[in-house]
């Protein structure tokens, strides 16, 4: 089973303790930022951002789904070996979460503990699917199946597809096209691979109303 696994992906045990440490530390510092980067934007009245913002629209981009799957998954496949992915997604998501809802308590003075409790419940489970996702940058019909599955997920939040095929939100289609260059492949791979991604896009709007 550990053949089956290495000939999919192998591990790069090169990189020293320290290394690895200090790129842990880096994505937990980065997701604590973005969390309370996020909580400030949702506490700010959309006039008063920067214009800059305004014309992003950050507030909403960080309330959908996209950027935290393309950041996990980012996090995921760039990591050395699939165990290291599992750690770092965790701890990016868990720093992300302190980040928020310490900058919810301290600041804002109040503490959302139900939807905490999802976001918690998200933090669990994101090592078992950052492992998975590591995959993606492998060979053969399981990567390229993982990483359609990833590539679905973005290309869902980018376009609808059920009521007339339209652009959703531009910044996704930005996400969608980022996410095609990290899980990028040969021509033949990438055929397959795109057209997978289709389908699970189109099966995400059809039976996940979230993502529609």
């Amino acid at each position: 089973m550990t053949q089956f696994f290495t000939d999919i992906r192998e591990p790069n045990t090169n990189k020293t303790t320290r290394s690895k440490v200090i790129a842990s530390l880096a994505i937990a510092v980065f997701g604590f930022l973005l969390g309370v980067f996020q909580k400030w934007l949702d506490g700010s009245a959309v006039n008063d951002l920067p214009e800059l913002f305004q014309r992003l629209d950050l507030t909403n981009f960080f309330g959908r789904i996209a950027v935290w799957i393309f950041i996990g998954a980012a996090v995921s496949v760039f990591s050395s070996t699939p165990k290291r992915a599992a750690l770092n997604a965790f701890l990016f998501f868990a720093a992300m979460l302190a980040g928020y809802y310490l900058y919810c308590s301290l600041v804002l003075g109040f503490l959302p503990v139900s939807y905490m409790m999802i976001w918690a419940a998200l933090a669990v489970v994101s090592p078992l699917l950052a492992y998975v996702c590591w995959f993606a940058r492998g060979k053969g019909l399981p990567a390229v199946i993982i990483s359609a599955l990833i590539l679905g997920a973005l290309l869902s939040q980018a376009f609808l597809f059920l009521q007339g095929f339209r652009v959703a939100h531009l910044p996704e289609v930005i996400l969608w096209i980022l996410g095609l260059i990290m899980l990028r492949r040969a021509p033949k791979g990438f055929a397959l691979e795109f057209a997978l991604s289709l389908a699970a896009a189109v099966l995400c709007q059809l039976f996940i109303p979230y993502f529609g």
